[in-house]
């Protein structure tokens, strides 16, 4: 396929799957419950950071978490404190237990408290052509309290080799404005183009076959090589094709 028929196809799909018919059953559909910036921010980073597995239980999960927390999650980090954490009931999404979410409760209250918001300290790092380094940089911010060693796994590092599927999918959500009313864009600070695409299974092995991805991992190589691939078809919002790859491997087996 020529570049410029193999763009009108993912332009085409694209127009298909970035649509608001696509929210009813992604976990995307759990920040759409909230309209204050900070809610969307607190409840898109959780619920993105157990977005592995089942979809339907990452969004039954989603669900229960926001009943947890009020349905104010903002609100609720905010005034978080572990000595009242004992009215709460147990979660558990797969290795993410209760421990690694009190930590996250407290690592996102110094998050607003001392560094001005999760999107200060991204736009903090990021970087003229991507934010692969301003995950790295969140990551220790995160985890700048005293917490279990084993809580560190839910947040990967781009400078590790790790393609950070999630992460790199919560950015999307803040950072692109679609039209179509899907993917949210509230934060101006960071331009969609330095966004990477959320490389998994479905999304690593349809850029394959579209010979976009040469690379048989789906670690931060690949990652870099599909961004180089994807940024040849649209510079300036290079992550739209997103909705293309994960479509055409999960709806349409491609």
């Amino acid at each position: 396929m020529k570049k410029s028929e193999l763009k009108s196809f993912l332009d085409e799909k694209v127009n298909i799957y970035n649509h608001p018919n696509f929210i009813e059953s992604d976990p995307i559909q759990i920040p759409h419950l909230f309209t204050l910036k900070e809610d969307i921010e607190i409840a898109g980073f959780l619920v993105a950071t157990i977005a592995w597995g089942n979809r339907k239980s990452i969004i039954n999960n989603g669900h229960r978490l926001m009943e947890m927390m009020g349905n104010s999650p903002y609100d609720f980090v905010m005034n978080f404190s572990e000595k009242n954490s004992g009215s709460l009931s147990p979660f558990v999404h797969r290795t993410f237990n209760n421990e690694d979410l009190f930590y996250f409760f407290k690592a996102l209250q110094n998050i607003y408290k001392n560094h001005g918001g999760l999107e200060a300290v991204f736009s903090k790092y990021a970087e003229k052509t991507t934010l692969q380094p301003a995950i790295h940089h969140f990551k220790k911010s995160f985890f700048e309290l005293p917490h279990l060693p084993r809580t560190q796994k839910h947040i990967s590092d781009p400078l590790k080799n790790s393609a950070a599927k999630r992460i790199n999918m919560f950015l999307r959500w803040m950072v692109r404005n679609d039209k179509a009313g899907v993917d949210f864009g509230i934060w101006k600070t960071i331009s969609p183009a330095q966004l990477s695409c959320p490389l998994d299974v479905h999304s690593g092995n349809v850029a394959r076959k579209l010979n976009l991805l040469n690379r048989k991992q789906n670690d931060g190589k690949a990652l870099a090589e599909l961004d180089f691939s994807l940024r040849k078809l649209d510079s300036a919002d290079p992550v739209k094709y997103d909705f293309a790859l994960f479509g055409l491997g999960v709806f349409e087996k491609f």
